[in-house]
């Protein structure tokens, strides 16, 4: 068997990775779109909730001290009757208190409460840790929750995929035999316009890229997931006896709160360890927890049932002051408190993560920081798609032909299916590709002995 020469194999492989480049990125577009413009609006999604809803978010500061929490949440209820599901005190001496409660018709809407006078300023359905109606269509639509379970896992196959195109991108971009590749726009005009414009941008924020998907697949159900089993298994995730051996419900904290921190999610939530007696009187549980040193901007759920406990949380953009805190609803005993330095190392790290990425950590920076990296995604989408428009043939997809050889070395072959075991879904994509490919090549064989 005759082997090609060294240059006639780097030239194989450089159009095999040039073709899967190609095609999986006209595969991801669409999905790196949808992240893209609905994560560069979350990210301001305080601000924006700010400017729409002034009139119920804010108030006018008082020298008086504000009201008893009981004198709130009986302000909000007596214009929205119903039952009483969480209290989120004024966060700042210019800030509404916030009341959740569940009507009869069996909708949760947040009612906002001026805390210094008791005056209802109106109410909105209860959009959880989005804060409006609005972002919590945002929030769907950045995740594809509105398909189902086959969104979430287009999402988190998309996202496996942008490191991947990212790796590959930055190999087509290496120079070679030269000192430097394309560094800034050389092109005037034309397909190689659009090129160099790809390319600097994606040297630029591949970075980025990197950072957003990894940091935002924590919460896809199987990479997540197996994130999630792996960090219990190993001891890095919620320490052993999260409860200290104290009696849990089937109820989950995700269902529980608006937002918990992600290692936590999936944790029972705790019982009360009397089912009878008189539950503690919210401004008790309000005085306790603050003396505690639970920062403002916390919320306390109320219990749920006989056996449920009051929780107070609070996810501020500095994560350090992060914390939940469970209390027994008749004695008001402590049943587990907990902040970032009680989660395991990767809780920590994923916490973080998730912080940096929803533009909170490092505030107006870290938002202009990664609004600037979801344009630059924007922009390399376009520009892809421009290139592609500009390339094909009049009737065709005008995908890179089929390398002639198709030997790849061991060592790619080993990246490539290391890739699709770290990423379970990108890995079952390359399979269906590469049948595709596989069928593509027999059929142009087979045409060509014809």
């Amino acid at each position: 068997m005759t082997h090609a020469n060294p240059r006639a194999a780097k030239a194989a492989l450089y159009s095999a990775i040039w073709r899967w480049h190609f095609i999986a990125g006209l595969v991801v577009l669409p999905f790196m779109l949808i992240l893209a413009v609905t994560g560069g609006i979350y990210l301001f999604k305080d601000e924006i909730n700010d400017a729409a809803y002034s009139r119920l978010r804010f108030v006018e500061s008082a020298a008086s001290a504000p009201l008893l929490p009981s004198q709130i949440t009986a302000a909000a209820l007596a214009s929205n009757p119903g039952t009483l599901k969480a209290y989120t005190p004024a966060a700042a001496a210019d800030r509404s208190a916030e009341v959740d409660i569940l009507g009869a018709d069996g909708l949760k809407n947040t009612v906002y409460v001026d805390p210094y006078t008791g005056t209802v300023q109106g109410s909105l359905w209860d959009a959880g840790a989005s804060g409006s109606p609005a972002m919590h269509v945002v929030r769907k639509l950045h995740s594809l929750d509105y398909v189902g379970w086959v969104g979430n896992r287009l999402i988190e196959a998309a996202a496996g995929w942008m490191v991947l195109l990212v790796a590959t991108g930055i190999y087509l971009w290496w120079p070679r035999g030269k000192k430097v590749g394309t560094v800034s726009i050389k092109a005037t005009r034309g397909r190689p316009w659009w090129r160099d414009l790809h390319a600097v941008t994606g040297i630029y924020t591949a970075s980025f890229i990197v950072f957003l998907s990894m940091t935002g697949l924590p919460w896809s159900s199987v990479w997540g997931g197996k994130f999630y089993d792996y960090a219990y298994a190993l001891g890095l995730g919620m320490p052993d006896g999260y409860w200290s051996g104290k009696p849990a419900s089937t109820v989950p904290v995700s269902a529980a709160l608006d937002r918990a921190p992600w290692i936590m999610e999936n944790q029972p939530m705790p019982l009360s360890t009397a089912a009878a007696g008189v539950p503690q009187a919210l401004d008790t549980v309000v005085a306790r927890v603050e003396a505690l040193g639970l920062v403002p901007g916390y919320a306390v759920v109320m219990p749920n049932g006989p056996e449920g406990v009051f929780t107070a949380s609070v996810y501020p953009d500095d994560i350090t002051y992060e914390r939940v805190i469970h209390l027994d609803q008749y004695s008001g005993a402590v049943l587990y408190d907990a902040d970032l330095a009680d989660l395991g190392t990767l809780g920590r790290w994923a916490e973080w993560g998730i912080s940096v990425h929803m533009g909170q950590e490092f505030g107006l920076v870290n938002q202009i920081v990664l609004l600037l990296a979801c344009a630059a995604m924007v922009m390399l989408c376009v520009s892809a798609a421009a290139m592609w428009w500009k390339r094909r043939p009049a009737g065709a997809l005008g995908v890179p032909q089929v390398p002639a050889d198709w030997r790849i070395p061991r060592t790619l072959l080993l990246m490539a299916v290391a890739a699709g075991i770290f990423f379970p879904l990108v890995g079952l994509s390359m399979l269906l590709l590469a049948a595709v490919e596989l069928g593509v090549f027999l059929a142009g064989r087979r045409l060509r002995t014809a």
